[in-house]
């Protein structure tokens, strides 16, 4: 039986990668390898015919060489991205999403803040009391997975603060697009468009409402949980 890793070493003796990954990879493809050759070994083909036929498959090294190396580089480049940023903010957003109707769902209601508009109307805006109390642990939450990643500084305040970020992406598309909007609403269903720009601060109170004030719970949390790791980083090099 062929040595199919020794033989790997050899025809691949180029790749620009580290010794882990290299093995990595001759493994992989000797495992591939190995198979055809014991396919075409029980349809009758000969010992040495099968090994040739088993590299034939392989087509030209230096190419299987460069794509080999591309397809790990590509992978070490996004790994750490989705892993460290793109999957602990979604797992903020979401959480922080659906924590609102099944909070609504337990009977906490959000209380009602009074405000009057520049025209003597009054308007009753919601506030999410207990939404934004737990805030803090999600915030907490898309930090500690982002950490536990390996994730920068940086990733992990993004991770942390991640639906305070697209909300405020959602209402920069949507409140420059308010009245054209409007215009395709029942009278009824308008109150809720002047509520969002008849405040007393106008459209600065809706990027307070669901950006600013979210977004400083959420970073309650991410700044607690950073604290938390330096102390506890701290007490580990005490302890050497």
């Amino acid at each position: 039986m062929p040595d199919w890793q020794e033989l790997l070493r050899q025809r691949l003796s180029g790749l620009a990668l580290d010794a882990a990954e290299k093995e990595e990879v001759y493994a992989e493809v000797a495992a591939h390898l190995e198979e055809s050759y014991e396919a075409l070994l029980k349809e009758g083909v000969t010992e040495q015919a099968a090994i040739q036929h088993a590299l034939m498959l392989t087509g030209d090294w230096r190419e299987l060489r460069r794509k080999i190396q591309m397809a790990r580089q590509k992978e070490n480049t996004m790994t750490p991205r989705t892993s460290q940023l793109w999957l602990p903010s979604l797992v903020t957003l979401l959480v922080s999403m659906t924590m609102l109707p099944a909070l609504e769902r337990l009977g906490l209601n959000p209380h009602f803040l009074f405000l009057r508009g520049p025209r003597g109307q009054e308007h009753a805006l919601p506030v999410y009391t207990i939404w934004l109390l737990l805030l803090p642990f999600v915030g907490a939450l898309g930090a500690y997975l982002s950490s536990r990643a390996g994730g920068t500084r940086p990733r992990i305040i993004v991770a942390g603060i991640f639906p305070a970020l697209a909300f405020f992406a959602i209402l920069l598309f949507v409140l420059p697009f308010m009245g054209f909007l409007e215009h395709g609403l029942e009278v009824n269903a308008r109150s809720v468009f002047h509520s969002l720009t008849d405040e007393p601060f106008g459209r600065l109170g809706v990027i307070a409402g669901w950006v600013l004030v979210p977004g400083a719970c959420l970073f309650i949390g991410v700044a607690g949980y950073l604290l938390i790791r330096r102390q506890q980083a701290a007490r580990s090099v005490a302890s050497l």
